[in-house]
């Protein structure tokens, strides 16, 4: 072999471990890769083409109101525990329990005889003490008696009549009578029993109107004025009912920054007091409000965006959105009456992808 064809030899060889060696330092294709973005591909592809059944909403204008739900509790307009202002045995109880009473109408009474006797022994005195004064008069005119023997007399009567009344005051104390017009409760003593002024003989309420006594948070206590008109409902009616505000606490309470207030409710049913209501504030209306069902809103990035039906696909639109009820949100901007919003599948909706409505509310 001769000098020439060995070199060339070497440079061949040589050229071939070089051009190898760039070779496996090429980027090469992933299979998996590929794999994968073929599968990403037809999915994409699919989904272009695959048509989503949904339902939808067409927007229209509403009145829309911001409620805020409170509990509350119903108290009777008056309520006190019946008692006698002075000693004695019971001589007397005129009333039924459970029944309705009238304002004045005698209900109990202590044993008083000695009092009528003092009484009785005070009246007898008095027409000979008038008829004292009247003598003195007579001799005064005549300048038969002097100024100070009439004026005397005069007192003795005035004394006298000053006396029959502190018993009388004395007698009333020991009857007990109605303060209000309303309905007694269950009585605590019986006839015979020796009662004080601390003995509670029986609970008197008046219960027709009801106050309904609730506490608002200080963020709400301004949207609460003298008048306003407030909703409520009990457990285990499906009636409504309505009572009016007629006065506010003077503060807010120092523990739960909360605002007591209350509302009169007339009561023609004879509901009892004492049960909880579940009342709902209505803070602000709107009359034409646009309003889209909760579940059509889409949270995305820190926006809240819905799809319009439009053509046959779904195009996302951002909203600002309003107030919320229990099943609506209002949209401020960003829709119109008129549109026609996606209200279900809204996690499947892509931006262009085929729908079908089946039902329109």
């Amino acid at each position: 072999m001769n000098r020439k064809v060995k070199w060339g030899l070497v440079a061949v060889i040589g050229a071939g471990l070089i051009g190898g060696g760039i070779y496996s330092q090429l980027p090469k294709e992933n299979e998996d890769l590929a794999a994968a973005d073929r599968i990403l591909s037809a999915t994409a592809d699919n989904q272009s083409k695959k048509v989503l059944n949904v339902n939808a909403t067409i927007i229209k204008p509403q009145v829309l109101s911001e409620d805020i739900p409170l509990i509350g509790t119903l108290l009777p307009d008056e309520e006190v525990d019946l008692s006698f202002e002075t000693s004695g045995k019971i001589v007397e109880i005129n009333f039924e329990e459970g029944t309705p009473v009238t304002r004045g109408q005698l209900l109990a009474k202590v044993n008083d005889r000695p009092l009528q006797a003092q009484l009785q022994r005070l009246v007898s005195q008095l027409k000979l003490a008038e008829d004292r004064v009247f003598r003195q008069d007579a001799l005064l005119k005549r300048d038969a008696v002097s100024k100070e023997a009439y004026e005397q007399v005069k007192t003795e009567l005035a004394t006298l009549n000053a006396d029959i009344e502190s018993v009388k005051a004395q007698i009333e104390q020991t009857e007990l009578r109605a303060p209000f017009d309303g309905i007694i409760g269950l009585r605590q003593v019986s006839v015979g029993t020796y009662a004080s002024p601390s003995t509670v003989v029986a609970k008197l309420t008046r219960i027709s109107p009801l106050k309904l006594e609730f506490a608002v948070s200080e963020r709400y206590a301004r949207d609460v004025k003298l008048g306003t008109v407030l909703d409520f409902t009990l457990e285990g009616s499906l009636n409504k009912y309505q009572a009016t505000v007629y006065a506010r606490e003077s503060s807010l309470d120092l523990n739960t920054h909360t605002l007591t207030i209350r509302a009169l409710y007339p009561n023609p049913t004879g509901i009892m007091p004492g049960r909880y209501a579940s009342l709902t504030l209505r803070r602000h209306e709107f009359q034409d409000a646009l309003a889209v069902p909760s579940e059509a809103i889409v949270p995305e990035m820190g926006k809240d965006k819905v799809f319009l039906y439009k053509n046959g696909k779904a195009e996302p639109i951002d909203i600002i959105t309003g107030i919320r009820t229990e099943a609506l949100v209002q949209a401020v901007k960003g829709l119109n009456a008129g549109d026609t919003v996606i209200i279900s599948g809204t996690q499947q909706l892509r931006t262009g992808m085929a729908v079908t409505i089946d039902n329109i509310y």
